[in-house]
């Protein structure tokens, strides 16, 4: 094989394999009160609760994927020192800040009617992809929503890493320009 077509071959290889770690992210929506530097106050050094709803992998068990599913959010978990758990206290706090991860949500499913407990699904996707709707709730009311999917055969495929990075980089966002403005707005003359 010419020198050429060997380079040609690996870069072929090398961006079908980062294709298929690369997640799509859409339905991205923060609320008016969005705020980063809530979301660190509330998270770091302490526990985050994730609720899982649905199975993205039908032929396993429910429980192995959780279990499976909670190390590949640690290892991609935002900025905080916060830990995941699907732990519920014995007293919910005030306020009930949260993760819902929507697996195969209805696609007229709401990020409020999730933080309120809603579940809805649609039929599964085709083998190998898999479709989520991530909120983050404080209370009853979405703060940060995000939908995404990407193409895995198991919770250990590495499709699922590059989801979770690619979610918590967007549901999390740190950018000043979604903080809430205090104070007047500017008049403009």
């Amino acid at each position: 094989m010419r020198p050429r077509a060997m380079i040609a071959a690996f870069a072929t290889a090398v961006s079908i394999s980062a294709a298929s770690l690369a997640a799509t992210l859409g339905g991205v929506d923060y609320a008016t009160q969005y705020d980063y530097r809530e979301f660190f106050a509330a998270t770091d050094n302490k526990p985050f609760r994730v609720i899982l709803v649905g199975n993205p992998f039908p032929a396993l068990p429910p429980e192995e994927v959780a279990g499976q599913i909670l190390p590949l959010m640690q290892a991609n978990k935002p900025p905080p020192n916060l830990t995941f758990t699907y732990a519920v206290p014995a007293e919910l706090p005030r306020p009930d800040y949260r993760l819902v991860l929507v697996f195969n949500p209805a696609l007229n499913l709401g990020a409020d009617p999730v933080c309120q407990g809603q579940k809805r699904h649609a039929a599964a996707p085709a083998e190998g992809r898999v479709y989520v709707f991530a909120v983050y709730c404080r209370n009853d009311q979405a703060m940060s929503q995000v939908t995404g999917w990407t193409f895995a055969s198991s919770p250990a495929d590495p499709g699922m890493g590059g989801l979770f990075k690619d979610l918590f980089n967007v549901l999390f966002d740190r950018s000043p320009a979604l903080r809430p403005q205090s104070g007047p707005s500017p008049s403009f003359r």
